[in-house]
C-alpha cells in the first residue's frame, strides 16, 4: 500500500488508523457500494462535500454516504443564506483531491469543516484516504479534533 499525504498526516500527528483498500471500478463511486466492499454499515461511512458560501466562501462537509446534505440546513449552520455543491471540475484545483477520493484531512487550504451529528454514535467512522480506493478508519474524536470538526445536524 502506498502512503497517502492524507495517511503522512496523520502519523505526524500520532492519530491511529486502520486503512481499508477495495478495488476500484466504475459503480463503486457510490458510497454506499464503498460501505458495502469494504464491510462497514453505510452510516459509519463518511463522504467528503465540498460548497460554496454565497458570503463565506468554501465549506467542508461530512455526512454518511447513504445520506445527502441538507443545503438550507447547511447554509444555516455556517450563517450564509445560500450555498451551492462545487462543480466537480473545481474539485482538484480547490482541494487537491478528486470525486470519490476527497477527503477532510489534507485540504490545499484549511476550510471550515463540519460533521453530521450522527457521528457520534460511532467510536471510529472512516474517510476516504484522499485517493479512490483506500477509506481510513479513524477514532471519531481523533477526527474531530484533528479537523477541528463542528457537529451540526446537516444530513437528510
Amino acid at each position: 500500500m502506498i502512503k497517502t499525504n492524507v495517511m503522512r498526516q496523520l502519523d505526524q500527528a500520532q492519530i491511529p488508523y486502520k486503512a481499508i483498500e477495495y478495488e476500484v471500478d466504475d459503480n463503486n463511486l457510490a458510497g454506499e457500494h464503498v460501505a458495502e466492499l469494504i464491510g462497514m454499515p453505510p452510516e459509519q461511512v463518511f463522504k467528503t462535500l465540498v460548497a460554496k458560501g454565497e458570503k463565506k466562501g468554501y465549506v467542508v462537509f461530512c455526512i454518511p454516504v447513504n445520506t445527502e446534505l441538507n443545503l438550507k440546513k447547511a447554509a444555516t449552520v455556517i450563517g450564509d443564506k445560500k450555498i451551492e455543491m462545487l462543480p466537480v471540475k473545481e474539485l482538484l484545483p480547490t482541494t487537491g483531491y478528486i470525486r470519490g477520493g476527497c477527503s477532510p484531512i489534507g485540504m490545499k487550504k484549511k476550510f471550515p469543516t463540519y460533521m453530521d451529528e450522527t457521528a457520534i454514535l460511532f467510536d471510529e467512522i472512516t474517510v476516504s484516504a484522499g485517493v479512490r480506493g483506500c477509506q481510513l478508519c479513524i477514532p471519531r474524536d481523533h477526527l474531530i479534533s484533528y479537523i477541528e470538526a463542528k457537529l451540526c445536524e446537516i444530513a437528510e
